[in-house]
């Protein structure tokens, strides 16, 4: 049951709109994606990188149909733990899948801020430890300014960051760069091409993280049940076409090899399509990341606040300061563990950890749309209804990219 004393606490404010939504959608996807993880695909995939990510894709789409039809008929801001209670009516299983959410929140805000910082230390030199503490610091400030201040600032990053990978794809385009060619080799049927193909699909499905943080602003949204799935649904296209199209420019231009090994892959490759300074691209990338940090901070302090406003966590993580309409102790406890991360471990294991942790709560999320259906469970309120199957793909998608994952 919710904490009384939660509800006595300010609500969120409905401020977002579609524009808006859709912005934050995409801009958490691409930060945190092609940016950082091009060349770590690449390594694993190799010249057939473009199809990682649309295996990627292809078992994110069942899971954005499933997450659209329950953000509309749950639309709270405590997410896949909400979902996971309603389905199961486990205060345990809920609990575990809030906290995981929030994990996951956490070691993807640090994968990212790692990679942010191989693109800033190109331009500023200070050790890793000064820049982390830093970058963090500051978007946690922003983020506790307020959910308009910060989307609103998130959607600029996200004009910026597309508009970054479209100089990239239009450079390799004026230089008559091969791409279609790259686009239309098939994977020859080995195993040592399938394998890397399947293992960087795990790293890639890392790349369409963040569709999912709109469930967790639903509370902000100000008409959840129609703008919520259609920007997901923005949010998964207009992130395939980007990382497909790019991807293969990048294998194209680079060789595997100098892409894996680069902490700045996209700088590489504009370097090789212009033959200009890469400077550019570098502080694209450097606004890409950082606006992923931002919502995943965002999106992990929402989850908390709505997990304590259920009581499943102590209440003053629920409590809304009056000025900001933001969780302050709770973007705070965010942004500490975001730090401790990104200074302990490493930017390959972290995006590992992160797409399965990922996937272990998208088959729950599949798992408990599928048991809603099979109990024949209604909601009083008009929701977007997806056909069964829908989740059924999903969490066998899931499932099968978690054991690919676990026994590589």
């Amino acid at each position: 049951m919710p904490d009384p004393r939660a509800q006595e606490s300010p609500a969120l404010r409905r401020r977002l709109g579609l524009p808006l939504l859709t912005l934050y959608g995409i801009g958490i996807t691409v930060g945190a994606g092609i940016y950082v993880l091009i060349g770590a695909v690449a390594g694993q995939a190799g010249v057939y990188a473009p199809w990682s990510f649309v295996l990627a894709a292809v078992v994110m789409a069942f899971t954005v149909a499933s997450y659209a039809e329950l953000s509309t008929r749950f639309p709270v801001s405590a997410g896949e733990a909400a979902y996971v209670r309603a389905a199961f009516g486990s205060r345990t299983l809920s609990t575990a899948t809030g906290l995981l959410t929030i994990v996951i929140g956490v070691v993807s805000s640090s994968t990212v801020t790692l990679g942010a910082i191989g693109y800033l230390r190109q331009f500023v030199d200070l050790p890793q430890g000064i820049l982390v503490l830093g970058v963090v610091a500051l978007l946690a400030a922003v983020a506790a300014w307020g959910i308009l201040e910060s989307v609103v600032l998130a959607g600029i990053f996200t004009l910026v960051e597309v508009g970054g990978l479209l100089i990239v794809i239009v450079a390799a385009v004026r230089v008559d760069l091969p791409i279609g060619t790259t686009l239309a080799k098939l994977p020859p049927p080995e195993i040592g091409a399938l394998s890397g193909i399947g293992f960087a699909s795990l790293l890639a499905f890392f790349a369409f993280i963040g569709f999912e943080d709109l469930a967790n602003v639903v509370e902000e949204a100000e008409n959840p049940r129609r703008d919520i799935p259609r920007a997901m649904a923005l949010t998964l296209l207009v992130s395939t076409v980007l990382y497909v199209v790019v991807a293969a420019v990048a294998v194209t231009a680079v060789s595997t090899e100098r892409l894996a090994a680069s902490a700045a892959p996209l700088s590489l490759v504009f370097r090789e399509v212009a033959g200009v300074s890469p400077a550019t691209i570098s502080v694209i990338a450097i606004v890409a990341t950082l606006n992923t940090i931002l919502a995943q901070m965002t999106m992990a302090a929402r989850v908390i606040y709505g997990m304590a406003r259920q009581g499943d966590l102590p209440v003053s993580l629920g409590a809304v300061h009056q000025a900001t309409g933001t969780p302050l102790l709770a973007t705070a406890l965010i942004a500490a563990a975001v730090i401790l991360l990104a200074l302990g471990v490493s930017f390959v294991r972290l995006a590992e950890w992160t797409s399965l942790a990922t996937l272990a709560v998208f088959a729950l999320v599949n798992l408990a749309l599928l048991w809603l259906r099979w109990r024949g469970v209604t909601s009083a309120q008009p929701h977007v209804t997806v056909p069964a199957w829908i989740p059924a793909a999903g969490l066998f998608g899931c499932l099968v990219m978690i054991a690919a994952g676990l026994l590589r």
